[in-house]
């Protein structure tokens, strides 16, 4: 099994949590959209504080802002997808997946899944790169177009070996395109110095 293979099963599991957790809660949306949103947000240069991240679960999800300070398992998880989501988009590795469920699911769910979590990836990237999308070059300009394409895909697909194939295909696109947007609007970090500063 390869390294992108062992990464991707792990996300299925992930999906399984958050897919969980949704459920558990009574979410209204998909967590792949949430993931996705996530995604856009921090691709673009974004970081969020706890309280707007806090209020994007819960407008995601449907739920009154004080579920989180009523849930603590809610607020631990989320504030780990954070980080995790954060580690895994600067991740040297490129083993950053998007939180899609795995071929265990029907091709419909699956499209469904892809769909949701593009739609939620530009619509993070509208709310933190707003017009400096515009100066973006163009092969990012490009992908945008292709995301927004992706995200009007009807989950009318006919199964069979070709739409597997076109699926694994899109996936890996998405993939590789949300580490190209966030190369592009996040510049490296630099080393932490050496020796301990006062601040």
């Amino acid at each position: 099994m390869s390294e992108t293979d062992t990464s991707g099963a792990a996300y299925a599991v992930e999906f399984e949590r958050w897919a969980n957790v949704f459920a558990t809660h009574k979410a209204y949306s998909h967590p792949s959209e949430l993931h996705g949103a996530l995604c856009g947000r921090l691709a673009a240069g974004a970081r969020l504080e706890e309280p707007e991240w806090k209020y994007t679960v819960c407008e995601h999800m449907g739920l009154p802002e004080s579920t989180l300070e009523d849930s603590a398992d809610l607020a631990r998880f989320m504030s780990e997808a954070y980080e995790q989501t954060l580690a895994s988009l600067k991740s040297d590795d490129m083993s950053f997946h998007p939180l899609l469920p795995d071929d265990d699911y029907v091709i419909d769910q699956r499209l469904e899944a892809l769909v949701a979590w593009v739609r939620g990836f530009l619509e993070g990237m509208a709310l933190s790169a707003g017009e400096s999308l515009g100066q973006a070059p163009d092969e990012i300009r490009e992908l945008m177009e292709d995301m927004v394409a992706i995200s009007q895909v009807s989950e009318d697909q006919e199964p069979g070996d070709e739409g597997e194939q076109q699926l694994l295909e899109i996936v890996e696109y998405i993939r590789l395109g949300a580490l190209a947007v966030f190369t592009e609007f996040n510049p490296p970090e630099k080393p932490a110095p050496q020796t301990s500063t006062l601040h």
